[in-house]
């Protein structure tokens, strides 16, 4: 039970920065995804505590957003020296799940769904925030109705001071721009460039 709220059911998905569980949030009796952060065994102690509040702050930045393309972020919450996300639960398969049950996707269809984040990409930068890791598994893609975007948990806030440490590297390599990928000051375009990417991998299949 986490916070005295949500109790997390089962793990949804595990990723770089932690895991992703299914949950119940006891007060407003609805099921939540909850994503739990977990920073790398090699950052060393005394820069968690900096990783942690830039954890809270991009959070609490991200739930400003308000989009029908991106995943709604409710609540973050500290409990036994851990950082919780509350999200909205998306009851669908990601792209990455799609292409590996059924090989790669119409080019329309493809089409629409890059259209789709591509407008929550706009909405996200316009409110300052850049997401860093749009990746096929971070699309989710409903049978009926609009591919969202989620895990705004690595996002930065443009003009922020950054509280990344040193030589940390963070987004998923196969869809890193190079520039994030060298460690330099990572705009709006690497979102672009990750959802090239993306769409490349939902034809192609690799």
């Amino acid at each position: 039970l986490v916070a005295d709220r949500y109790a997390l059911i089962a793990p949804l998905g595990r990723g770089g920065m932690g895991v992703v569980w299914r949950a119940q949030d006891a007060v407003l009796g609805r099921e939540v995804a909850v994503k739990e952060v977990v920073f790398p065994p090699t950052m060393p102690q005394d820069e968690r505590r900096p990783a942690q509040a830039r954890v809270m702050r991009e959070a609490r930045a991200a739930a400003r957003l308000n989009h029908p393309g991106a995943v709604t972020l409710y609540d973050v919450v500290q409990d036994r020296g851990g950082t919780f996300i509350v999200m909205e639960l998306v009851n669908a398969p990601t792209l990455a799940d799609l292409v590996r049950a059924d090989g790669p996707l119409p080019v329309e269809r493809v089409a629409e769904i890059g259209g789709q984040i591509a407008s929550a990409l706009e909405a996200a930068h316009q409110a300052g925030i850049v997401h860093r890791d749009v990746k096929p598994g971070n699309v989710m893609v409903p049978p009926n109705g609009l591919a969202k975007l989620a895990d705004f948990g690595i996002a930065s806030l443009q003009g922020d001071p950054q509280l990344t440490s040193t030589g940390l590297v963070i987004g998923s390599p196969a869809y890193m721009a190079p520039e994030q990928a060298k460690g330099e000051a990572s705009g709006p375009p690497v979102d672009f460039w990750a959802l090239g990417a993306t769409m490349f991998y939902a034809v192609e299949g690799e």
